[in-house]
């Protein structure tokens, strides 16, 4: 319809003019379900994308999901809901696999990854939100893909966003990101 072609020609001209995108990524996109290992075409396909918006001039941070599945399945945890400590366990393995596989992904386009581990007192505590500002903006000027994720490895049930939705809305909010997807 004439209103599907107008909504989609209003989003692309607004991509097309974002200085800044933030893009959450969740774990069923990222991760096998079946086999809990990475995705490498898709993760290979989105990077090719990261890397057009970069190719324009726009700065890209990716909010993603993943390490507690990628861990998980390496630890041979069970699919059934983990304890607070079995997931910080999975956490802190899958988190290692999931940068690794956004640094490989990612230069294969000439682009680095950079790591940033957040907690939702990063974004109450005034001081700690303006630091996270600060090394955003660092990283964009160096030229980085920053990965943002959850510290799921210290983060408690009482000190979480919860969901990277919610920290992806954060993460635009932070960054002052033209667009969120």
């Amino acid at each position: 319809t004439d209103d599907a072609g107008r909504t989609m020609a209003t989003l692309t001209e607004a991509l097309t003019s974002a200085r800044c995108v933030v893009i959450k990524i969740g774990s069923a996109l990222l991760v096998d379900r079946m086999s809990g290992a990475l995705r490498g075409a898709w993760l290979s396909a989105l990077t090719s994308d990261v890397a057009r918006l970069r190719a324009r001039g726009a700065d890209v941070i990716l909010v993603s999901s993943g390490s507690i599945a990628l861990g998980r399945a390496a630890l041979g945890l069970p699919a059934s809901d983990l304890s607070l400590e079995q997931s910080q366990a999975a956490a802190a393995v899958g988190q290692i696999q999931l940068a690794h596989g956004y640094d490989q992904a990612l230069s294969e386009h000439g682009l680095r990854a950079a790591q940033v581990l957040v907690t939702l007192e990063d974004s109450t505590d005034r001081r700690r939100y303006l630091n996270s500002r600060a090394t955003l903006d660092q990283l964009r000027s160096l030229g980085t893909v920053p990965i943002v994720n959850e510290n799921d490895t210290v983060a408690t049930d009482e000190i979480r966003y919860g969901d990277n939705d919610r920290l992806a809305a954060q993460v635009a909010v932070t960054a002052g990101a033209d667009m969120l997807i």
